[in-house]
């Protein structure tokens, strides 16, 4: 196993269990909520939480996909163009995608600097800083996720196999 297998690897785990562990939290915080209105209470806190912890799971659910190759595509189109057509569409894609997320992570990193002061309004313990960080780190991770799948997909490319057992049996 490679040095990009094992980091793959390593990665997508940690992934899961970032995603798992968003999941359950937002279904913990979204339960108490709704059981806190029924009771005739409300959560001051809930609603701002709950879409924070919805942002990070997108984002890191997008990494995780990224890593598993699992977003929207056109393999059929592409297995049947010409080697080298196939070859100049995943460099494109690929530079397209990657320079992409890090323009993304880039501009995340700068709504970081202008957020620096301020804090949630519900939670003004909680700085925004820290709650924005999913920007620029869900961005680097998107990035990685395409460079560490880049040598199997460049291998696929070239050899006309880019069609996935799951896209196959859809097919």
């Amino acid at each position: 196993m490679s040095i990009v297998d094992r980091a793959r690897r390593v990665l997508e785990q940690v992934l899961e269990i970032v995603c798992m562990l968003l999941m359950i939290g937002l279904a913990v915080v979204v339960v108490t909520a709704v059981a806190y209105r029924w009771a005739g209470a409300s959560l001051v806190w809930y609603d701002e939480v709950a879409a924070i912890m919805l942002v990070w799971l997108t984002y890191y659910g997008a990494a995780l996909a990224a890593l598993r190759r699992a977003h929207l595509g056109f393999p059929g189109i592409i297995s049947s163009a010409r080697p080298t057509l196939r070859i100049a569409a995943l460099i494109l894609s690929e530079a397209t995608v990657i320079g992409f997320f890090l323009v993304i992570a880039w501009y995340g990193w700068q709504v970081i600097v202008i957020l620096a002061g301020d804090r949630l309004t519900s939670l003004p313990w909680v700085p925004v800083a820290f709650t924005q960080s999913v920007i620029p780190i869900g961005g680097v991770l998107i990035a990685l996720a395409e460079l560490l799948t880049l040598p199997e997909r460049w291998r696929e490319v070239r050899a006309g196999d880019v069609l996935h057992e799951h896209e196959e049996s859809a097919v």
